[in-house]
């Protein structure tokens, strides 16, 4: 049996793509769930994890050091990845949008956008004729239409709950996000029997 690296991102996903892995009749330890160990064994299936930071997951994926790795829609968007994406695992489900405080237009000459999605930022506007300056932060990103420091945000959403708290408002829902399953190229050509069962087994 061909043995499959896969890497997977601490946190909410991890979770739910465990229950997903358990529903399709894998036989996983428990103590996959332990937050100190990085790598855990699955003897029983061939399965090796890797437990990272979701922005890693697809950095490894690339590289070959996995072979498969789950990874959110928003850091496939954000980094542009070389790998194969196989499958919408249509867990995770939340959206990126623009926030702000309500009733705020923004600067007419170069209005400020924060965000620790680069990329998909500069993106939106950019397709919308806007030029923007991005500031690039990666904690509490609602800090910063309160503090003066941006007029809008681009950010995860879920439930919108935190941006209530902080009495931001949604302007503009960008794209959807769920969770995907990502095969290294290679890794893909040579064990493409074994990646595709178990494709085949999280799609039922």
């Amino acid at each position: 049996m061909d043995k499959l690296t896969i890497a997977m991102p601490k946190g909410r996903i991890f979770e739910e793509a465990y229950e997903l892995l358990l529903q399709a009749g894998f036989d996983l330890p428990a103590e996959l769930d332990d937050s100190r160990k990085l790598i855990v064994e699955a003897p029983q299936e061939g399965f090796r994890f890797i437990l990272s930071k979701p922005m890693d997951v697809p950095v490894y994926v690339e590289h070959g050091v996995a072979d498969i790795g789950i990874a959110g829609k928003d850091v496939l968007l954000e980094q542009v990845r070389d790998v194969h994406e196989l499958l919408d695992l249509k867990i995770s489900r939340c959206y990126i949008a623009t926030a702000g405080l309500p009733n705020t237009e923004m600067d007419e000459m170069t209005p400020r956008i924060a965000t620790k999605y680069p990329e998909i930022a500069s993106q939106f506007f950019r397709s919308r004729g806007e030029q923007v300056e991005i500031i690039e932060l990666n904690g509490s990103i609602e800090l910063a239409p309160m503090i003066g420091l941006a007029e809008r945000i681009v950010d995860i959403v879920s439930t919108g709950k935190t941006l209530k708290e902080n009495g931001l408002v949604e302007y503009d829902k960008i794209a959807d996000i769920t969770s995907r399953l990502i095969a290294n190229p290679v890794s893909y050509r040579l064990k493409q029997q074994r990646i595709d069962e178990l494709v085949k087994r999280l799609r039922k």
